[in-house]
């Protein structure tokens, strides 16, 4: 995987074999972010990145110099290697938790402007993530939520859903705090 703009523009970051996560492709995370710097400021951006992963995402919005990233990571040897690379790089604006991103939404009160989720997708409870934030009031009043998942699940129905984005097989729903009318 390699970091697609920024400041580590080309960086590639090699997490090795072993590693139990499935990042986002090369392909979907340029398009999805194509689509956010023609949105979004992200030098203003203050990101909350659930089930980091390989931290790909994170990286990404830490090389575009995003305000402050707080990457959300359960399984040790992943929280461990994002904390490496964030460290190799002097990402000082990227946080990293190791902790079961449920357990940390239900504590969490910090607001955000962009929330990204790329939970396991055959995890239980995934469908239940917009609510779960949405309902927090975590997401700024002009924030985002996007939510990576298997193409089984659909959200069309979401009164809250701006957007839907397939790549293959990658999907990314976007959903804002305001309803739709």
């Amino acid at each position: 995987m390699r970091i697609i703009s920024g400041s580590f523009k080309g960086k590639v970051i090699n997490p090795g074999k072993g590693f139990e996560a499935r990042p986002t492709t090369d392909f979907a995370k340029e398009s999805l972010f194509n689509i956010l710097a023609n949105q979004l400021d992200f030098e203003d951006l203050e990101v909350l990145d659930l089930f980091s992963g390989t931290g790909s995402i994170s990286f990404e919005f830490a090389s575009r110099g995003a305000k402050r990233i707080e990457a959300i990571e359960s399984n040790h040897k992943h929280a461990a290697y994002i904390q490496k690379i964030t460290q190799d790089l002097k990402f000082k604006q990227l946080h990293v938790y190791k902790t079961n991103a449920f357990v940390f939404l239900k504590s969490c009160s910090r607001t955000y402007n962009l929330i990204f989720a790329d939970p396991p997708y055959d995890m239980e409870g995934v469908e239940t993530l917009p609510e779960i934030i949405l309902s927090k009031g975590i997401l700024k009043e002009d924030g985002l939520f996007i939510l990576e998942h298997a193409k089984k699940l659909q959200f069309a129905n979401h009164p809250n859903l701006t957007d839907h984005r397939n790549y293959g097989s990658v999907n990314f729903s976007f959903f804002s705090p305001e309803k739709k009318i």
